[in-house]
């Protein structure tokens, strides 16, 4: 059992040491980590092989290699970042200079998910460390494989007093959750985002929460079929579709309904073979208990492509769902697996409004080749993030913040935002000693014009 106290007095001390804010501190053990994940990366595949059944190439693609240009990022715009920034000051403030200091919060938890075991534990330790945080990792016990290699990399390389993994379950996270920290990064359902934050008011601990959410895959009639059909397939398909952006549920023209679910069956086919669950390169459904929640959701419409499954391995075949209306029982929470329920709609004006009706998406993905029907559904529908003719890849950029909106998160993080999310930013303002203007000082008189010319 973790002596959870020990550990974050530790932390706590270490941290009032002071060197975690040395700039050249955070670059040497971003360089470490990027060092150790490298030479692990063999037993991470094999672990994330176990866990979720990822082949090298998909382990490497949305784990391994987004750490690690994470961290290259990072080093080569940190020194940049933890700067002082120079703001304007207003007239009113006359001889005044304004600064920004963006400084570290002090200890951060970090409670990560099975989906992306690695990659989502790692890309919010970054911000953390280049923010100058000291840092607790809690990773899912759903993925033990690759929560065992993680502890393995961070303990082989880092005092625990600056980082340390905390392993276990649900006992240990709550456990974890009634202690002070300065910051908590959470991943996870939006159930669960909710417990989290209500832990986190005890002591007023600022949060991000990247959650979840059914997001909308929409195809209007000027989409190019195939590349659309090709971009959802492997969208979705992702991860066995374990994905918290992946497509949820595919909106498409009645027009070219039939079209594109015929193109995407050809590239199911051509991605997965005729025997999805047997193919050695796609991921398994992580335990039984979501296995069988998709096998009752599965039931919720017309399997109108795949539907095959195993009770040996947890596997899902990539399924694609008809008949499907707005109530059905698969529309009414986040899927994460690899079934795909499809509603059709004339005009988008139908999509808009359906869409709104229900909690804001952490992702939207728009098919289409229309300049002013594609502003309208962006101006129209508030949702984390997305793409305009692709899926999931607007997650892999560190020139962008990643992050829901309203029941999908809170906050964002990657490339710069991840520094800023764990940094808390000073504002200074420094006056000038050369002289004092009486103005702001009372008794006031007849003033209030003259303030009104530098302030109006």
């Amino acid at each position: 059992m973790f002596d959870i106290k020990g550990i974050i007095e530790k932390q706590r001390l270490f941290f009032e040491k002071d060197k975690t804010k040395d700039i050249n501190f955070r670059i040497e053990k971003l360089n470490i980590l990027k060092k150790a994940i490298i030479e692990n990366e063999k037993e991470i595949m094999k672990a994330l092989k176990k866990d979720l059944n990822k082949s090298p190439f998909e382990s490497y693609e949305t784990e391994i290699g987004i750490i690690l240009d994470e961290i290259k990022y990072t080093i080569k715009h940190i020194s940049r970042w933890t700067k002082p920034k120079r703001v304007k000051t207003p007239l009113s403030l006359f001889l005044s200079s304004s600064y920004i200091y963006p400084e570290p919060y002090g200890l951060v938890l970090i409670i990560s998910p099975w989906n992306y075991p690695l990659q989502l534990a790692l890309s919010p330790l970054i911000g953390s460390i280049a923010a100058g945080n000291c840092s607790i990792i809690k990773p899912s016990e759903y993925s033990p494989h690759t929560s065992k290699i993680l502890d393995k990399i961070i303990r082989e390389n880092f005092d625990d007093s600056y980082i340390t993994v905390v392993k276990g379950g649900k006992e240990i996270s709550e456990k974890l959750l009634d202690e002070k920290f300065d910051y908590i990064f959470f991943t996870g359902g939006v159930s669960v985002g909710k417990i989290v934050m209500k832990k986190a008011s005890k002591y007023l601990t600022p949060v991000t929460l990247e959650l979840g959410g059914k997001s909308p895959c929409i195809v209007e009639e000027t989409a190019n079929i195939d590349l659309a059909a090709k971009r959802i397939v492997w969208g979705k398909f992702l991860n066995a579709g374990q994905t918290c952006v992946a497509p949820d549920y595919l909106l498409v023209h009645k027009n070219i309904k039939n079209k594109l679910i015929t193109k995407m069956e050809e590239y199911i086919l051509k991605f997965y073979t005729k025997n999805p669950c047997s193919n050695k390169e796609y991921p398994k459904i992580i335990n039984k208990k979501h296995f069988n929640r998709l096998l009752n959701l599965m039931k919720s419409g017309n399997v109108i492509s795949g539907g095959q499954y195993s009770d040996k391995t947890n596997h899902i075949a990539p399924t694609i769902i008809d008949g499907i209306t707005w109530e059905s029982p698969i529309m009414q929470e986040e899927i994460f697996g690899p079934l795909l329920p499809v509603l059709e709609f004339k005009e988008l004006n139908e999509v808009v409004l359906n869409v709104n009706k229900n909690p804001k998406p952490l992702a939207l993905y728009l098919f289409i080749n229309n300049k002013k029907k594609e502003r309208y559904v962006l101006d129209n529908i508030s949702f984390g993030g997305g793409c305009i003719n692709d899926t999931i890849i607007h997650l892999a950029t560190p020139y962008m913040p990643f992050g829901g909106v309203g029941e999908s998160g809170i906050g964002a993080y990657h490339g710069k935002e991840s520094f800023l999310t764990f940094s808390h930013r000073k504002s200074i303002l420094k006056k000038s000693n050369l002289f004092d203007i009486p103005l702001r000082y009372p008794p006031y008189k007849k003033r209030l014009n003259l303030l009104k010319k530098f302030m109006g």
